[in-house]
């Protein structure tokens, strides 16, 4: 519980620093404006011209079209993903350093680390690939392995895009790096990881209770239901994302510099990045 409390003290902490810049929570909702027409203009094309023309292979199976529209996909998220998440690193860091960031600085940032940001983006996403695949072709036993290595994937990478934001890093020596500095931490590292997640789990529930409440009475109550719950959903996701990257940039700052940046405790960060 202890390290629970931790991360929920943490959280906290990085709330107030990103209450300095509320814009930044625009970055989240970008990148998802980003994937929703990245994903329609792939997939619409896509699927009308199976409808309409017949697209498939000489056995007359659209499977392989689909599975090359999904690869493209799936890579193509990543790179959105791993862009926006570097805008925003850049903007806390920013921040962290005493400055006043913006959403256009933020990307600006991102833009200009590019050059690791897309490779690992491919690295990231090729290797979440190749986990669901095996994932998909294992029994119960090998799922559960599949699921530890992803999990090991995860933490050994948490810091990889602030290493190429902040210390433009490559996407091979980010990994490195980030590698290197959670070798010592990895408990910690998980435990904030799962904090994380289970703040996350906690702040759903009202628009759970809410959806279970109005879908018992049905009609226009499950549609007001339906409503209100949709935009806190994505407001929670929003938040914990922007949450996240504070977290990630003052932990790097810390573990590369030995210094606590401004709205940080000192005994915080200590608890979530001890040697063992």
């Amino acid at each position: 519980m202890g390290r629970i409390s931790n991360t929920i003290a943490l959280a906290k902490v990085s709330w107030k620093v990103l209450r300095k810049d509320r814009e930044l929570l625009l970055l989240p909702v970008l990148s998802f404006l980003a994937s929703i027409v990245v994903l329609a203009l792939l997939w619409l094309p896509t699927l009308s011209a199976i409808d309409t023309s017949g697209l498939a292979d000489e056995s007359g199976d659209p499977g392989a079209v689909l599975i090359v529209v999904g690869v493209i996909s799936a890579m193509a998220m990543s790179i959105i993903s791993v862009f926006f998440n570097g805008a925003l690193v850049a903007g806390a860091h920013e921040r962290l350093s005493g400055g006043d960031p913006t959403v256009r600085s933020a990307l600006g940032r991102a833009l200009s680390r590019l050059s690791g940001l897309l490779p690992w983006a491919i690295i990231t996403g090729t290797v979440g690939l190749i986990l669901q695949a095996a994932r998909e072709r294992a029994g119960w036993m090998g799922r559960f392995v599949v699921n530890m290595v992803g999990m090991a994937w995860q933490t050994a990478t948490f810091l990889v895009v602030p290493a190429i934001v902040i210390d433009d890093h490559g996407a091979v020596s980010g990994l490195k790096a980030s590698a290197a500095l959670l070798k010592r931490t990895w408990g910690e590292n998980i435990a904030a990881r799962v904090g994380f997640g289970l703040l996350g789990i906690v702040a759903i529930i009202p628009a759970v209770i809410v959806l279970f409440a109005t879908g018992a009475l049905g009609g226009a109550a499950l549609v007001v239901g339906i409503l209100l719950a949709v935009p806190y959903l994505a407001l929670v996701v929003v938040v914990l994302t922007a949450l996240n990257a504070v977290f990630q940039t003052a932990l790097y700052l810390y573990a590369t510099t030995g210094s606590v940046p401004a709205g940080f405790d000192d005994s915080n960060l200590q608890a979530s990045f001890s040697t063992r």
